[in-house]
């Protein structure tokens, strides 16, 4: 006599994956779109909230020997598919054209890896299948066209569009960059106040024709000044992530970094580490130069994550500056794997965030 196949089953069988990134199973976490159940076959689709094609191979793979190991069931199929939604942001501002979700990369000081952080996150966010750019919000020392081995003097396109121009973003690695740097020559000063700054940043993020963006990841200018409250007051921000290294004076100024989102209701998605360790070349000794588990104190601090620890080598910042960053440069490298581990994680928790979210409050902005 075989054995009878239920729904319950199933599901109950789903509960036993615990998805390491969204921090729940997947029955918690809605991802079970349906169940199919014919004689002793069974198919299950699941429909993940962030872009996981480097792990979509593993999870139906577990899930279907978890499966086949039912009484009963003599064939399991499972189907993984995964879509970015449109997040909440600040004070429910109207979401722009071609972006679904706008994340800015910010840090409290220069000089801690935050343009280098963002350019790998968004080629990792690429290799997990999300359609992705970058603007280069740093209008005084713009750096993402050389990160992206954009040669100097290249130009993005104009299309018109009734009575609009729009720059066209050019696209290098499959990401779409947009950047003062296209716009001016390498050696041109950008000697603006801060309303002409504030301008340009709108004018780059509106008057560029983005096409069809599950992220655009906003790699932002140290501090907390006029371009971090332009980028706070009207645009739609889904959410940001800190970039810091252990040091105790980069966390102080993180600290003032993740204040100011929280005072406009920005999430912050999470926190980056960097130059967290240095490995000697020559004799393989490992040393904590700025410190030891910063990051993981500023993130349990504010309540978020540290969504990775990244070492301090002489090959990132080779990489980067070469136009070819890490996560392209040796994509199956410990490096690589672990931007794409931050992908995901930056990914995943906003998705998850949008599920728990209220409301989104009206912003406002004081100065005290």
């Amino acid at each position: 006599m075989s054995d009878v196949i239920n729904r319950t089953m199933i599901e109950q069988v789903l509960q036993q994956y615990h998805d390491p990134y969204l921090g729940m199973d997947l029955i918690t976490a809605g991802c079970v779109r349906e169940i199919r159940i014919e004689g002793g076959q069974v198919r299950v689709d699941l429909f993940m909230g962030y872009p996981c094609e480097g792990l979509s191979a593993g999870i139906t793979r577990i899930l279907q020997d978890y499966l086949e190991d039912l009484p009963g069931v003599t064939k399991a199929e499972v189907a993984l598919a995964w879509h970015v939604e449109s997040m909440p942001t600040q004070g429910n501002l109207p979401a722009m054209s071609g972006i679904r979700n706008i994340i800015a990369v910010a840090s409290g000081k220069g000089g801690v890896g935050k343009s280098t952080t963002t350019a790998n996150l968004a080629l990792a966010l690429a290799a997990e299948g999300a359609r992705v750019g970058v603007l280069d919000a740093d209008i005084y020392g713009p750096s993402q066209g050389l990160m992206f081995g954009i040669a100097e003097g290249v130009r993005p396109d104009v299309v018109t569009e009734g009575e609009q121009q729009f720059f066209v973003p050019i696209e290098a690695h499959g990401v779409q960059v947009m950047s003062m740097a296209f716009l001016v020559t390498e050696n041109t000063p950008m000697v603006w106040r801060g309303p002409m700054v504030s301008g340009a940043l709108q004018q780059l993020l509106t008057q560029t024709r983005w096409d069809n963006l599950d992220y655009l990841i906003v790699d932002m200018p140290p501090g907390t000044g006029d371009i971090q409250l332009t980028l706070a007051q009207r645009v739609p921000v889904a959410g940001s992530v800190i970039v810091t290294t252990p040091q105790d004076l980069a966390l102080l100024d993180a600290r003032k970094g993740i204040e100011m989102f929280r005072k406009v209701d920005v999430p912050v998605l999470g926190v980056v580490e960097n130059m967290a360790t240095h490995t000697c070349t020559n004799c393989g000794h490992t040393e904590h130069l700025f410190g030891e588990g910063g990051g993981t104190v500023l993130a349990n601090e504010y309540d978020t994550e540290l969504l990775a620890s990244l070492p301090l080598t002489l090959r990132i910042r080779e990489q980067a500056d070469g136009g070819n960053p890490s996560v392209i440069a040796e994509p199956d490298g410990e490096i690589a794997m672990t931007y794409r581990e931050l992908a995901r994680r930056m990914a995943a928790r906003l998705s998850v965030r949008n599920r728990q979210a209220p409301a989104a409050p009206t912003i406002s902005i004081s100065d005290d």
